[in-house]
């Protein structure tokens, strides 16, 4: 054979086998196989569930999380002190146009034990001055402030107290005053004190009485006086001052109002 025929052959036979190397359908599937493996690892139910994980509570969202928490915070903390601001006011308004009534004092029961303005805290008060010699107007209204303390303790409780300041030193003893005061409400205290201090108490409650300085105690004589009954609350702070025409049914309206009122503003009847 001529050695130009042996060259074609083997050129073609080199080619050949290049030919099948660079399309051999197994290359191929191996390529294809590795490529699609390489997808496959990359979108695993696995993988794709972490990302969904990160993705709920991100950097944005975890700061959004606290900002909204102070938020809520202050606006929470800024409204109580809104509440507790108007509260205050209320109180203040409700002092602002009452009278300067009451005081300072210091005063003997008619148990002879000292009783001074301290006593009058935590209770609704009621104060009436006046003197046992009185032959209408006194027992009238002590009458009147047991038909008030009855009802109202009934619906209330014993949350009332009242005391009976005498004008005329001169004639009211401790056992006067016990005496006297046994035809009224059992728990009416009665108070007293020498002529200045009886003086200063009544000036303290704007009380006028016409008791001379050097008055006989077995002296047969009358003492104009101012006809109040005062209402004072469990802070010791004058309410009201009810006259001699107010009615029994009429207070008693007026300090279911005022206890109401009170319980509104402090969460506390006394």
């Amino acid at each position: 054979m001529s050695k130009a025929i042996l060259s074609i052959r083997w050129s073609r036979l080199c080619t050949g086998k290049r030919l099948h190397f660079i399309t051999s359908p197994s290359a191929s599937r191996a390529s294809t196989h590795k490529r699609l493996y390489s997808d496959i690892r990359q979108n695993t139910p696995t993988g794709a569930q972490d990302k969904a994980t990160i993705g709920v509570f991100t950097p944005k969202a975890a700061a959004l999380f606290v900002v909204t928490g102070v938020g809520l915070y202050y606006y929470f903390h800024h409204e109580k002190q809104k509440l507790l601001q108007e509260k205050q006011k209320s109180l203040e308004s409700r002092s602002v146009g009452r009278a300067n009534v009451g005081g300072p004092f210091l005063l003997t029961s008619h148990d002879n034990k000292p009783f001074s303005d301290k006593d009058l805290l935590g209770k609704w008060n009621f104060v009436y001055f006046g003197f046992t010699n009185c032959p209408d107007i006194c027992p009238a209204e002590l009458d009147k402030i047991g038909a008030v303390i009855t009802p109202l303790e009934k619906e209330h409780g014993e949350i009332f107290q009242s005391v009976f300041i005498s004008v005329d030193p001169a004639r009211d003893t401790a056992t006067q005053m016990k005496r006297y005061l046994a035809d009224f409400h059992p728990r009416i205290i009665g108070l007293m004190g020498d002529y200045a201090t009886t003086k200063s108490v009544c000036k303290a409650y704007r009380v006028y009485f016409s008791t001379p300085l050097n008055a006989d105690p077995k002296g047969d004589y009358l003492v104009d006086h101012s006809i109040y009954v005062y209402l004072m609350d469990p802070n010791g702070q004058f309410v009201e001052a009810f006259g001699q025409s107010t009615t029994a049914e009429e207070v008693v309206e007026r300090v279911k109002k005022e206890i109401t009122e009170y319980e509104q503003e402090t969460g506390r009847k006394v």
